[in-house]
């Protein structure tokens, strides 16, 4: 079997969709993006794809190896995003060559479901547990939300309280038998993280994520000696190197992207790192439906899965769900909280390829909005 053609596809809302195709008849599809810079891995997916027309596709680590070390510059979210999304079109491919689902040919399941939470807003407290309690009662077992918008360096005691508060407001209307995770999107300092982290330590949050930027990330130690709750992060790491420092530093929960960090074969040595550690792993996912079928497969073969992440009900403007690129969305169905095993051959689910072209023709050109300070400086997203 040789690989004949590839397409990639710029679709709503900031997804970007990879084909490729082979001369048995055979297709993958991969999720290569990085949200906001979806033309920069388009192109990158070019580059790389040049090795590959013509090749068998089935040769998953031979082709990632050369993909990952051949260009002599290595990793970045670029090339490390482009090669997720090919490696996951190659392992789609694999599976439905062997007439399997990905998880089965990683060894086989540990777990029938896969436990799933969802993000929660508000522009004011009474909002943010509306929302929260409707997605309680769609069955979600878990919401997650951000503690805050823009924030000086040293945040002052207002805004502290204020962020801590709002937290203590969603767990009295949640109750304890509802989990909490709060995302710090890189936000905060390590010094405004030390001081917060003590005030939240009594509402028991399931993780918070992404305390410090990326790459104060090798100094976690700072914030997880200042704390008992757990720790997460990896959404803006790229390879099991770049976990290899965060590791050993105390952090309990890892979060590499199927769709960064160098997609399933990645991933896969990355939550293995992770074990012996004692560090479980939640992939990050706001992103669209290969990504999450990409996440599951591994979700389902890993030990030491923690939760996951997905992206129904995130609105970021342009109009189109998760579900729209299916052509069974029932693939994804909530069940308690959790999407039960899918059982298809490959990543398991199968695209609407009419639906992705039509959104082609429009394409999207999404860019993550820019904070700003009330000085006017800049602020981290």
């Amino acid at each position: 079997m040789k690989i004949t053609a590839y397409e990639t596809f710029l679709v709503a809302p900031r997804w970007q969709f990879l084909r490729i195709d082979t001369d048995e008849g055979l297709s993958g599809w991969g999720e290569p993006i990085v949200e906001g810079r979806a033309e920069a891995v388009q192109g990158a997916v070019t580059t790389l794809m040049e090795h590959l027309v013509g090749a068998d596709p089935l040769g998953i680590e031979k082709h990632w190896q050369v993909l990952a070390k051949g260009g002599f510059y290595r990793g970045g979210p670029v090339l490390s995003s482009a090669l997720a999304g090919i490696d996951q079109a190659l392992w789609d491919i694999k599976g439905r060559y062997h007439d399997a689902p990905v998880h089965e040919l990683l060894g086989g399941p540990v777990r029938d479901r896969v436990r799933m939470y969802t993000w929660v807003g508000g522009a004011d407290p009474a909002e943010l547990v509306d929302d929260a309690l409707a997605k309680v009662a769609s069955g979600f077992t878990a919401v997650k939300l951000n503690v805050s918008e823009a924030l000086p360096p040293v945040p002052s005691a207002a805004e502290i309280r204020a962020m801590a508060r709002r937290v203590e407001i969603l767990r009295d209307a949640l109750g304890d038998d509802v989990d909490i995770a709060l995302d710090f999107h890189g936000r905060f300092s390590a010094a405004a993280a030390r001081r917060i982290l003590p005030l939240l330590e009594p509402l028991l949050p399931l993780f918070v994520e992404e305390p410090v930027l990326p790459e104060f990330a090798r100094d976690m130690r700072r914030i997880t000696d200042a704390t008992s709750i757990p720790i997460a992060t990896g959404e803006r790491l790229y390879s099991r190197w770049d976990f290899r420092d965060v590791l050993p530093t105390g952090i309990a929960v890892a979060q590499p992207d199927l769709s960064h960090a160098g997609g399933i074969s990645e991933v896969r040595r990355i939550a293995a790192m992770a074990e012996a550690y004692d560090v479980v792993v939640a992939p990050h996912c706001p992103l669209g439906p290969i990504a999450l079928a990409a996440s599951l497969q591994i979700d389902l073969a890993t030990p030491n899965f923690l939760i996951q992440e997905q992206s129904l009900g995130i609105e970021y403007g342009g109009g189109s769900a998760l579900l729209d690129y299916l052509t069974d969305p029932q693939v994804f169905r909530f069940v308690d909280g959790h999407i039960e095993r899918p059982t298809g051959p490959g990543l398991g689910i199968d695209i609407d390829e009419a639906a992705v072209r039509s959104a082609a023709e429009k394409g999207h050109t999404w860019r993550p909005p820019l904070l700003r300070r009330n000085d006017g400086s800049f602020a981290e997203w």
